[in-house]
């Protein structure tokens, strides 16, 4: 399964990053808590800009977004390398199952728990039940690993100053902005369909 990452480059908080954006997915997919996700995702943010590695919780505090309880998070990855709520995450099929089928564009957090609750867990299992997905889902199983790649920040630049070209020829007047991480500055990952 492909994990999403927090934003790369010169990161000397990589790992963190990772985790923290690891149990964001989590959050988001499986526990279906959406404050949780965003606080995970927020405090990654400001960790992946930090300069210098980060050598504990209180210091993370220091930064915007780092709350009491991420703050004893770090403490615990800095300490072993690793953190007992996201291995025990890891080490569960139906969590893992979920993080994965959302990863599937026009599948959300509710529809991949129907699937895994009926045994639909892989890429293949959705590929044998094509009657149960919509149309949608229908091109997110098609074009998977179309959308899993990368796309790099040059790449990014250039389809933007192509389609912002576009739309100032319609109405110069209109303003038009390239969101999500390509506007946060963080590389762009992952290639989602128009009809999303």
């Amino acid at each position: 399964m492909s994990k999403r990452k927090a934003p790369q480059g010169d990161n000397p908080n990589k790992d963190i990053c990772d985790m923290l954006m690891e149990l964001a997915a989590y959050e988001r997919n499986v526990g279906r808590n959406i404050h949780k996700s965003n606080a995970y995702k927020k405090a990654a943010g400001a960790i992946s800009k930090h300069p210098t590695r980060i050598t504990s919780g209180s210091e993370a505090r220091q930064l915007g977004g780092v709350g009491e309880k991420i703050a004893k998070k770090i403490d615990e990855i800095l300490a072993t390398g690793k953190l007992n709520k996201l291995e025990k995450i890891r080490n569960s099929d139906e969590s893992q199952a979920i993080n994965f089928l959302t990863e599937v564009s026009g599948i959300g957090p509710a529809a991949a728990k129907k699937f895994v609750d009926e045994g639909i867990t892989t890429l293949d299992d959705l590929k044998a039940n094509m009657d149960k997905l919509n149309h949608h889902q229908k091109i997110g199983v098609k074009y998977f690993h179309d959308f899993q790649k990368r796309i790099s920040r040059a790449e990014m630049v250039e389809l933007r100053d192509i389609a912002l070209s576009h739309v100032a020829k319609e109405d110069e007047k209109f303003v038009a902005e390239v969101c999500g991480s390509f506007r946060r500055g963080w590389l762009a990952y992952y290639c989602r369909p128009f009809c999303q």
